[in-house]
């Protein structure tokens, strides 16, 4: 298809402003200072999702005021180019005009029904457009209960127990999901976080990421209890790790063998890595997928669908139960209805994927002339620049890169107005609003970060 670029948005609300804005720096983050110590007395650790407190990078969380195009501010005034993008959810950017127009459209018509509308039946029919491996689409309010649904969906389906999952894949916070491996490569899963039983993880297995002969080893050999095989096709919580060339092919292999059923968690590659997320890019076809992020246009909303015969296996159609209140909530529909036509419409994967390859180029020069050991991962238009002098390929060589030296560059970039992952092992993402000046301007921030470190 030809190149093309999302139709540019209005040049209000500071979305185009100088360059030259002021620079952030600690001294001028004395409101979000403020905030933080409110916040701590009023809730744990002062955010709602732990990676906000920068515990990884150090310094103090900017407490955001708005965003326009590739910009954040924050309550100080300063202004940032952002490459977290809500964790990639706004791949068109803060505030496109029609993704806005849409949401408040539905919203003047009233925010929650509980009750079927028409936006969600529309929502549907353009995922299961995209995706041919979904034929039927339940929609939920977060990326974890889609993936509790497809494991619960799988487990009916196969009348097994045993799930299978990677190390440093995460697939939300439910209880038989947040585990690692153990002492072994493929141990039985702990549970990685206080307050879960270990019993509530005694029936994961854990295996190394992109390491498709141990897969093939421990799935041929347990293949009689193993319900599902559940695998982020592109790592996107190791920072952005790719797939080894065969390991999503012999994942498919290996569960037809076993009679396990394939999920792929998509809840960041979905529309983002391509319009068919990463099934299309490589070509791989799961039997159950989760959809979050990008399908709710910056709203929460999440989504499981799959083949048929499964998906039927749901309340009211089926034995497995399921239920939310908020679930296809109209607004969040309406705007992830809008994202997805117009991603559609437009198509700019092509220069997404032109503009990210530049800003990795950039990186790695930077990096280079520095003589900082480095390398970067980039799968479409999300990236990972590690301080290391090996591959990351999998959890393992991930957690060994210079985490410290991360922070350090997190924390240079910040105060010259780029917004980073607060975390090592987390993806950077970029927009159709970053144009090749935002790709340029954070290239000379990395340049002189890299050289004071």
């Amino acid at each position: 298809m030809a190149q093309r670029r999302v139709s540019p948005r209005p040049t209000t609300d500071g979305a185009r402003m100088s360059a030259h804005a002021r620079r952030p720096s600690a001294a001028s983050a004395g409101r979000s200072r403020r905030l933080l110590v409110r916040a701590r007395r009023l809730m744990p650790g002062g955010v709602n999702s732990p990676v906000r407190a920068f515990g990884a990078v150090g310094g103090t969380p900017r407490f955001i005021a708005r965003g326009a195009g590739p910009h954040l501010w924050d309550v100080d005034g300063n202004r940032y180019l952002d490459l977290v993008c809500s964790w990639g959810a706004l791949i068109l950017g803060h505030g496109h005009p029609e993704v806005v127009e849409a949401a408040c459209r539905a919203v003047r018509l009233g925010s929650t029904f509980g009750a079927p509308t028409q936006a969600e039946v529309e929502l549907a029919a353009e995922i299961v457009a995209a995706v041919p491996s979904i034929e039927s689409v339940r929609f939920v309010s977060s990326g974890t209960e889609a993936v509790m649904t497809a494991v619960r969906l799988a487990r009916a389906f196969t009348g097994r127990a045993t799930i299978a999952k990677f190390e440093g894949g995460y697939h939300g916070h439910a209880d038989g999901l947040l585990v690692r491996a153990g002492s072994g490569a493929a141990a039985l899963g702990t549970p990685d976080s206080a307050g879960i039983p270990p019993a509530c993880a005694a029936d994961t297995l854990v295996l190394p990421y992109n390491d498709l002969p141990r897969a093939r080893e421990v799935l041929t050999a347990r293949a009689e209890e193993i319900a599902c095989v559940i695998v982020e096709p592109v790592a996107g919580n190791m920072g952005v790790v790719p797939p080894q060339p065969g390991f999503l092919e012999g994942l498919r292999a290996l569960a037809e063998r076993s009679g396990a059923l394939l999920i792929f968690d998509e809840v960041i590659t979905g529309f983002r890595v391509a319009y068919g997320g990463a099934q299309e890019r490589y070509g791989v076809s799961a039997d159950l997928t989760t959809l979050g992020k990008i399908v709710g246009g910056g709203f929460p909303l999440a989504a499981v669908g799959g083949r048929r015969e499964v998906m039927d296996l749901l309340a009211p159609t089926g034995p497995v139960y399921q239920a939310g209140t908020l679930s296809g909530n109209p607004v969040a529909c309406a705007a992830g209805l809008a994202t997805l036509r117009l991603l559609k419409r437009e198509n700019p994967y092509p220069a997404l994927e032109a503009s990210a390859d530049r800003l990795a180029r950039g990186l790695r020069e930077a990096a280079a002339r520095a003589g900082v050991p480095h390398t970067l991962n980039r799968v479409g238009s999300m990236l990972a620049l590690f301080f290391a002098d090996r591959w990351v390929t999998d959890c393992q060589s991930a957690e060994a890169t210079d985490r410290a030296r991360y922070a350090a560059f997190f924390r240079g970039m910040l105060a010259r107005g780029v917004y980073l992952p607060p975390s090592q092992l987390e993806a950077a993402f970029l927009s159709t609003a970053h144009e090749d000046e935002h790709v340029g301007l954070v290239c000379e921030a990395a340049e002189a970060v890299l050289r004071a470190l």
